[in-house]
């Protein structure tokens, strides 16, 4: 093992570095969140795949090929065909915008008021983004290197705090790229085909598996609708995923860089399966299904190759938690503490934008990795995050999208109703029950449509503000954010 110890330690000092040098380009609010909005097809294209495909995708994709064979792809084919939806349908509006954070968008459409509920439960929902990747990463060291729980969560988390709080997006953006060059070599290159050819290929895998274990809907029907409520729709909508489209320099870019991605993740999603199903025909009785991916790494893979791909599987994790960490730091700095810093005297205010983002990533960082050490299951963790955003803010968010009937007071309704119906549910029925989304989205719905057609419309010179902004006319905001 002293070979992978190496390689992943090159790896890790490599990443540290490559966000030291980030730090030179962030000297800027806009460089600092939005990476200045200058990304092109390919940095593109690769930060976007890195974000989505994190701990959850590679950990729990891994874990539900070896629960229920290929049907298991089912929850990041999910998440890649949100994506599609999000780079074809709405990405171009979103990008033309010009704003950091999705309540930003909801203010812009509705007023500022709206932007109250859905900061937080945004924010909420980041935090426990993050909190799902380090558990994932925890998980990896837990079975391979028997370490504690707590050490590996601070040395992961440490280096994705350092490299997130140095130069933002820009260093993030950097990282992500070389993490999708060694997940794609890693995971599809390397452990795919040596998995499966060490299962004997995939005739000898199919007599050896458990019947069904070939069957594109084994893991059952609800539970798929169920992915594609929660994680088709949350791409539509979650901060971290709308963050990187507002790095886009032109909505041209964010349409087809994104549909790019979105068709890599339906490929990782097969390959994720794949592997949980290799993994079940050799080790068929592992004490749980969340160290299937450790197995077969460990035990199928030669010495330097199991580096690199411990490699790519953290490469995945640092991803997916560094963008949820700074669209919870923008979220915590851009919506909800700037509002308590307009009650101050302006003289007392914190100035310095990239300061202040700074700060907020170290401290929910340090919070992301609290949590982290207290809860266990990846897939648990994100489930209640994607409930709990789905419930509370899709309804509002692609209302105020596609309908302008919709307004602010249906728009809170939505939010309230939503919300309080999923956590409910998950409180009275379990956190991976089914039932939280479903009814949580249907009173979102009813909320929204009923309390709009029952009150004032939205004012007509803020609903012409907004159609200007979609259409991409400059105004008067855009020169701040150009600034800023």
């Amino acid at each position: 093992m002293t070979v992978d110890y190496l390689v992943m330690a090159a790896y890790l000092l490599g990443i540290i570095g490559v966000g030291w040098w980030g730090k030179k380009r962030a000297a800027s609010k806009s460089d600092f969140l939005v990476a200045g909005r200058r990304l092109g097809p390919l940095m593109y294209t690769g930060t976007m795949a890195a974000v989505v495909l994190g701990g959850a995708s590679t950990i729990g994709g891994v874990r539900l090929g070896y629960t229920y064979g290929v049907s298991g792809a089912a929850m990041v084919f999910a998440i890649g065909l949100g994506l599609l939806a999000l780079s074809v349908f709405f990405s171009a509006r979103i990008a033309r915008l010009r704003v950091y954070t999705v309540a930003e968008m909801l203010s812009l459409r509705y007023g500022d008021a709206a932007s109250v509920i859905s900061g937080l439960v945004m924010w909420v929902y980041t935090l426990m983004l993050a909190v799902t990747s380090t558990i994932a990463y925890a998980s990896v060291f837990d079975v391979l290197f028997d370490v504690p729980r707590w050490v590996a969560v601070v040395i992961g988390g440490t280096i994705v705090v350092g490299y997130s709080a140095l130069g933002g997006m820009w260093s993030i953006t950097l990282t992500d790229m070389v993490q999708f060059v060694v997940k794609s070599v890693g995971v599809l290159v390397l452990l795919l085909p040596i998995a499966v050819v060490k299962a004997g290929g995939f005739a000898a895998m199919a007599d050896r598996l458990p019947h069904g274990y070939l069957s594109p809907t084994s893991i059952g029907g609800q539970t798929i609708f169920t992915f594609v409520l929660i994680y088709t729709f949350g791409m539509l909508i979650g901060q971290d995923i709308w963050q990187r489209v507002f790095t886009a320099r032109s909505d041209r870019v964010a349409a087809w860089g994104g549909t790019v991605a979105g068709v890599y993740c339906l490929v990782y999603a097969l390959a994720g399966a794949l592997i949980g199903m290799a993994t079940k025909a050799l080790y068929p009785d592992l004490a749980a299904a969340d160290q299937a991916f450790a197995t077969i790494v460990r035990h199928a893979l030669p010495t330097g190759v199991r580096g690199l791909v411990l490699a790519a599987a953290l490469s995945a994790m640092m991803s997916t938690a560094s963008g949820a960490l700074i669209a919870s730091a923008t979220v915590a700095n851009n919506d909800i503490w700037a509002r308590l810093r307009r009650r101050t005297p302006a003289t007392d205010r914190d100035r310095d934008e990239v300061g202040s983002n700074r700060l907020a990533i170290v401290v929910l960082g340090a919070t992301a990795m609290a949590v982290a050490c207290l809860l266990g299951d990846v897939i648990e963790a994100l489930t209640v995050a994607y409930n709990l955003l789905v419930g509370g803010l899709l309804v509002p968010i692609l209302g105020g999208l596609v309908w302008r009937r919709g307004n602010l007071p249906g728009a809170m309704a939505s939010m309230i109703a939503g919300g309080a119906t999923v956590i409910t549910f998950m409180v009275t029925d379990g956190l991976l029950a089914n039932e939280p989304i479903y009814y949580g989205l249907l009173a979102g719905l009813v909320a929204y449509v009923a309390v709009s057609l029952a009150t004032r419309p939205t004012e007509e010179a803020v609903v012409a503000a907004w159609h200007r902004r979609l259409a991409g006319e400059r105004t008067a905001a855009d020169a701040e954010f150009s600034a800023a």
